[in-house]
């Protein structure tokens, strides 16, 4: 079965744009557990622009799907996924100045750097993924290792798609296909996510090596105007034909 992530970052964007309690994130991870999200995924920032401390000690207490921690490689980060032990831990590039994840990790030249900054977080039971762009070197590295994920970047894929970009849309799919395939081979188990919309996710999710896709920011754009429950719902009936 393709199992669904639900990012909740941007709930917490919308509370914290008025400096309120509302709307609570932990509100939504909830309901979007309710609609059939396999699991709730949450990045907590250096600079805590959207998802605060307080959310990921309430998203441990409230849930009962796994909760995928995303987080820079740094020792704070480190300390309190080690503190809390979510289920999975997602490493991802984070830079202060960008409005979104603008690209995968750089895997191949820290090799040595994150081995040793995951290993603590598998002894502690963490899954441990690695949000990479679908390049061949870049998967090696992260088996290497020790990563069991690989969580491919599928934002190129998505932007082309949105600006008509159909040639290098499809070059770029083909690139993930085949990256897909290669990630499996090695025995990693293959996510995908980042900027997927109902119009974009199909070919993703009839990947068959692809296990999980994780998506935040535009189910809960669509759920302004639907609501989470039908947003998720949708978005699962178009994962479920494509995979069928």
């Amino acid at each position: 079965m393709l199992r669904l992530g639900v990012n909740i970052d941007h709930v917490a964007t919308v509370r914290n744009a008025r400096g309120s309690e509302y709307p609570d994130p932990v509100r939504a991870a909830k309901l979007a557990e309710a609609a059939g999200a396999d699991g709730i995924t949450a990045h907590l920032r250096e600079d805590r622009r959207h998802i605060a401390d307080a959310d990921i000690d309430a998203l441990m207490e409230a849930l009962t799907v796994p909760l995928n921690f995303e987080m820079a490689a740094t020792e704070e980060m480190q300390q309190i996924a080690l503190r809390h032990k979510p289920h999975a831990v997602c490493i991802v590039p984070e830079k202060r100045e960008e409005r979104t994840t603008e690209g995968g990790l750089e895997v191949a030249r820290e090799e040595n750097k994150l081995a040793h900054f995951i290993a603590p977080l598998r002894d502690v039971g963490c899954r441990v993924s690695i949000f990479i762009a679908a390049d061949q070197a870049q998967i090696e590295a992260a088996n290497r290792i020790g990563a069991q994920v690989i969580e491919l970047h599928t934002g190129a894929y998505c932007d082309f798609h949105a600006e008509g970009r159909f040639e290098e849309r499809d070059a770029e799919l083909a690139r993930l296909t085949e990256m897909a395939a290669f990630a499996h081979s090695l025995g990693l188990e293959v996510h995908a996510g980042h900027g997927l919309t109902y119009d974009t996710v199909a070919p993703i999710a009839a990947l068959p090596e692809v296990m999980e896709l994780n998506i935040g920011h535009f189910l809960i754009g669509e759920s302004i105007f639907l609501g989470l429950d039908p947003a998720i719902k949708e978005m699962r009936r178009i994962m479920d034909e494509a995979r069928a």
